[in-house]
């Protein structure tokens, strides 16, 4: 098993940050501090470097602090023997540049899973509260960590989505229709669906189970929790479906099936948990999915991947946050990087664990 442990880290005009540097403990990194300081700022760009983008916002140049006209993020990592030195730098108005040990990135993809990561944040919520391009998304950032085929598959499957949905709007806009150049779209769609599909119906054999005994650990087996893998694939072939929704797509303008379609059915107690949740089972929810997530990735990679717990204690009791940070504490997890507003409260519960930390006021 590979260790992956970020020591160094150096941000310039990142959001509302100017210019800071740290040096990290290899074990547990807490930032603390009032809301609006960049405790969340600092876990985010984190996340960037091992994902090439933001966790809250994808349009890298609204990363660039309003004052200046560039940023750079710059971390050093150590990776089982191997050293890594990864930066992201922007200038506004010119593309992102990404590097690994010196070396720029032509795809941005080709170093997913190189640094696997886990953001645990309050904006989680959007999994359980918000639309199914919400779940879809967690679907992909886990899968895409550890298979570079999935990730290449998602990449081309949402080109082709945006052409066919860009030629729909075109047959209407010019009142014409060619059922033969929208084939052309559908074939490669159908042959793109088929794969990504199976590689989710595994994933989620795999994962489901791996969820189940997170949540049971941090409720302490109090409720019964379940995912369901909802997709259009599961009853009918692609090929079909296309066919079947022609006139439909026509009129609204849009490819209206699809895996694009894909959703996650959150359940606890045979309920919806967006309705019959509450606020501190939810939160546990979106945990023991993180955790799951983590577990997922560290098989896949061979290392434990880092994990990042943004204003983590907000509305989980006292009980659950201290069975969440035994968790974390167990020789299992890699490095840890923590965000509060309460200074005591966070060096009480870390203290308790008795484990190698440091912290950072900000």
């Amino acid at each position: 098993m590979n260790s992956l442990i970020l020591n160094k880290l150096s941000l310039i005009n990142y959001k509302n940050i100017d210019s800071k540097a740290f040096v990290f403990d290899y074990k547990i990194n807490c930032f603390v501090g009032d809301n609006g300081v960049g405790k969340t700022n600092v876990l985010d760009s984190i996340y960037h470097l091992a994902m090439t983008k933001s966790y809250f916002n994808s349009v890298t140049s609204q990363s660039i602090n309003h004052k200046a006209e560039f940023m750079v993020i710059e971390g050093n990592f150590k990776k089982g023997n191997k050293s890594e030195k990864i930066i992201s730098s922007l200038k506004k108005g010119q593309r992102k540049t990404f590097k690994r040990n010196g070396k720029i990135y032509k795809k941005f993809s080709d170093h997913i899973g190189l640094i696997p990561v886990v953001m645990i944040s309050p904006y989680d919520r959007d999994l359980i509260q918000e639309g199914s391009s919400n779940r879809r998304k967690f679907i992909d950032n886990v899968i895409s960590q550890n298979n570079k085929t999935y990730l290449s598959h998602i990449i081309s499957y949402q080109k082709i989505l945006y052409q066919r949905n860009a030629l729909l709007k075109y047959f209407k806009k010019n009142n014409n229709f060619d059922i033969n150049i929208l084939k052309v779209y559908d074939d490669q769609l159908y042959e793109l669906s088929s794969p990504i599909y199976k590689i989710r119906i595994d994933f989620f054999k795999n994962f489901v189970p791996v969820f189940i005994n997170r949540y049971n650990s941090i409720s302490q087996n109090k409720e019964k929790v379940d995912i369901s893998y909802d997709s259009q694939l599961n009853h009918e072939s692609l090929d079909y479906l296309l066919k079947n929704s022609i006139e439909k797509d026509r009129i609204v303008q849009y490819t209206s099936c699809g895996i694009h379609k894909d959703d996650l059915i959150f359940e606890i107690d045979n309920f919806p948990i967006k309705k019959y949740g509450s606020q501190g089972q939810q939160k546990s929810f979106l945990i023991a999915l993180k955790l799951a997530q983590f577990d997922y990735l560290k098989t896949k990679s061979n290392s434990s991947p880092i994990l990042l717990l943004d204003d983590i204690f907000d509305k989980l009791d006292n009980k659950r946050v201290k069975e969440l940070i035994k968790l974390v504490n167990d020789d299992e997890f890699g490095q840890l990087f923590i965000s509060d507003t309460d200074y005591n409260r966070t060096e009480t519960i870390i203290k308790e664990i008795n484990s190698s930390y440091k912290m950072f006021e900000l």
